[in-house]
């Protein structure tokens, strides 16, 4: 974690919440998603920071916040965001969810929409039903007894000498931030308490055939709330497909598919998330002089709007 800015931490309902609480600007809450944390958001905390009051939580059963038994579904998560919201006197805000983040905080515009100013979903569950082989393993029976297998530096040395060989074979392998962070991530389920806390957030959404949960029927719903949509042409765990899904129900939407990003990015292509998320957030404050209000498609080629059928 940076030196720049230390973890708050509140009682909710006698669990102990760990966030970021960084800036002195319009307030910005970052979601992120499973086995994630504050991290997540790699240098987009420090950044937005300059300009916002930015808010990023580890959700319980992540990171450094505790990890109870009990319920880790969409609604439950949404609830802890709201009374974080709550603790820190925050009426309304503009969302940005991160994987099972955007669930998340698509599940805020429906339980608490007054909340709810701006919706950002980056890498988003809950839009279409296909998802890595590797969460849909997780929901088996015995997956908990595998995972820690999984999860140890062995398997780790074995994989990474796998993947480098199918380089040479000129199959396209390309390790960088968004594979970093998930063995990061992924490393964390060796902990007994945060492997029973993912488990029980994977099976919240997803099931053996795919993701069980879906938004569809409320996108009605987004076309009160500006709602931008970013994506990594090279996800390999929710595919850049699923944006279509929303762009053709709420043609309000605004999507932008970073062609050479994987699951993350806001890692992968960190200067070009920040401008892209700076000039959304900045829409709601036009009195910030200051800020670049670029066209979108000017902000960089590897930022590619999806285009309209």
């Amino acid at each position: 974690m940076s030196a720049s800015y230390e973890l708050q931490s509140v009682e909710l309902h006698k669990d102990v919440l760990r966030y970021v609480d960084i800036g002195d600007g319009p307030p910005v809450i970052l979601v992120h998603g499973l086995l994630g944390s504050h991290k997540s958001w790699g240098p987009q905390i420090e950044r937005l920071s300059d300009r916002y009051r930015v808010i990023a939580p580890d959700l319980f059963g992540h990171g450094d916040s505790d990890k109870p038994s009990g319920d880790y579904s969409l609604s439950s998560h949404a609830a802890t965001i709201r009374d974080l919201m709550e603790y820190l006197n925050i009426d309304s805000a503009p969302l940005v969810g991160h994987s099972l983040g955007g669930g998340i905080v698509m599940q805020m515009t429906y339980l608490f929409p007054e909340r709810v100013d701006r919706l950002v979903l980056v890498s988003s569950g809950g839009l279409g039903p296909e998802v890595s082989l590797l969460l849909k393993a997780a929901t088996l029976p015995g997956s908990e007894l595998v995972l820690p297998m999984l999860a140890s530096d062995w398997f780790r040395r074995n994989t990474e000498g796998v993947l480098a060989r199918l380089g040479k074979w000129g199959v396209p392998v390309e390790p960088g931030p968004s594979m970093a962070e998930t063995w990061r991530s992924f490393r964390s389920v060796a902990d007994r308490s945060t492997r029973e806390a993912f488990l029980a957030s994977t099976r919240a959404v997803v099931g053996p055939r795919g993701q069980t949960v879906s938004a569809k029927q409320h996108f009605e719903k987004f076309e009160s709330i500006p709602s931008l949509l970013i994506w990594g042409g090279k996800d390999r765990m929710i595919p850049a497909k699923h944006a279509d899904n929303i762009r053709r129900e709420v043609p309000n939407s605004r999507v932008e598919i970073f062609p050479d990003a994987g699951h993350f990015p806001q890692l992968d292509e960190p200067d070009f998330f920040f401008r892209l998320l700076d000039e959304f957030l900045a829409a709601n404050h036009t009195d910030s002089s200051d800020a670049d209000h670029s066209a979108p498609t000017e902000i960089t080629p590897a930022a590619m709007p999806l285009q309209r059928p």
